[in-house]
């Protein structure tokens, strides 16, 4: 697997490696249930805050269960405004794209510029054949952003999910690496 050279730069947006500094604006996201609301767990603690910037600052990402989780920062302002994750799952070629964004930085096209960045290093740098989301159908807004990538809905599960305390509905979201070279 090649590596990933960080930073990566967008036009608006620095993505790069979670650092100590980060803990304050991180916990102050993670901590929201509104945050939370479709993630399979709940709001973190501070321990748990703390705990899992250790763990995405971290990161190494050379076999299959590896995951790679990029604070997102803009380009002119220090400060972190969310995080992008791709995982590597289980299966020749084939990774998951994720993001969660401070509630100040929604609505302003971070996730999609941060998300279209990351789809760019897996398809082309990481050579990944497959790269999925898995979305609550009820998060609308995360299925938008999907479908502004270029991603194609592949499946709804329905109530294929129980947390917190209530079955949901998974729908699926996908992208081939001949469907990312043929929108460019």
């Amino acid at each position: 697997m090649p590596l990933i050279e960080l930073p990566i730069r967008t036009p608006r947006l620095v993505l790069r490696r979670f650092e100590a500094t980060d803990l304050e604006r991180f916990h102050a996201y993670q901590s929201l249930p509104e945050t939370a609301r479709f993630l399979l767990r709940q709001e973190l603690t501070l321990t748990q805050s703390m705990e899992a910037l250790g763990r995405y600052a971290n990161f190494s990402f050379e076999q299959e269960g590896d995951w790679v989780c990029l604070a997102i920062e803009r380009a002119d302002t220090a400060g972190l405004l969310g995080e992008v994750v791709l995982k590597w799952l289980p299966g020749t070629g084939q990774a998951e794209i994720g993001w969660i964004l401070a509630p100040e930085s929604r609505g302003q096209g971070y996730a999609a510029e941060a998300a279209e960045a990351v789809l760019r290093l897996g398809f082309e740098t990481l050579m990944f054949h497959r790269i999925e989301a898995k979305l609550d159908a009820l998060n609308t807004s995360s299925s938008g952003l999907c479908e502004r990538l270029g991603m194609r809905r592949e499946a709804e599960l329905v109530d294929n999910w129980h947390y917190k305390g209530q079955w949901s509905t998974e729908v699926i979201y996908a992208m081939l690496d001949s469907e990312w070279r043929a929108r460019k």
